[in-house]
C-alpha cells in the first residue's frame, strides 16, 4: 500500500508540475524548441528548477542502501551508446518537435485537451506495439556468446 500511495503522490506532483509549467501546452513547448524563430526560453527555467530539486535527491539516494518504498534501487545497467539508443532518441526528438508533446505531458493533457492528447497517446501505443512486434523481438533474444 505504501508503494501505491507513494506512486500516486509522485504522479500527482509530477502532473501538477507539468500543468503549472505549461509543459502540457504543445504551443508552449514548440515555442521553446523554436530556437531560430520566436524562441520562448521560459521552459529553460523549468528545467533548471528540476535540476536544482533533483540533484540533492540523487546525492541523498547515492548514500541510501535502498529506497524508502522498495527493496532495491532500479538503475540502468547499460551505459553504452548504440544505434538503437541514437535512433530512438532521434525518433523521440522528431516527434516532440513536430507535436510538442512527449508521453508524460500527453497523459496529463488528456484532462485538458482530450482529443489531441488522445490522438498522440493512441499513436504512442501503436508505435510501442509496432516496436515490440518488430525490433523489440531482437532485443529480447539472448546474445550469442559462443564465439
Amino acid at each position: 500500500m505504501t508503494r501505491h500511495l507513494a506512486a500516486l503522490l509522485a504522479g500527482l506532483l509530477f502532473g501538477t508540475g507539468l500543468v503549472l509549467s505549461r509543459m502540457v501546452d504543445p504551443a508552449k513547448v514548440l515555442g521553446f524548441l523554436d530556437l531560430f524563430g520566436a524562441w520562448d526560453p521560459s521552459l529553460a527555467f523549468v528545467m533548471v528548477g528540476a535540476i536544482v530539486v533533483t540533484a540533492p535527491a540523487f546525492a541523498l539516494a547515492r548514500r541510501m542502501k535502498r529506497p524508502l518504498a522498495a527493496s532495491r534501487f532500479e538503475l540502468p545497467e547499460r551505459r553504452d551508446v548504440d544505434g538503437r539508443l541514437l535512433g530512438g532518441s532521434l525518433v523521440f526528438g522528431i516527434g516532440w518537435g513536430l507535436v510538442g508533446l512527449c508521453p508524460g505531458p500527453a497523459l496529463t493533457a488528456i484532462g485538458l485537451a482530450p482529443l489531441p492528447a488522445l490522438v498522440f497517446v493512441a499513436a504512442l501505443i501503436a508505435g510501442t506495439l509496432l516496436f515490440r512486434f518488430t525490433l523489440g523481438r531482437s532485443a529480447e533474444a539472448p546474445a550469442n556468446t559462443s564465439g
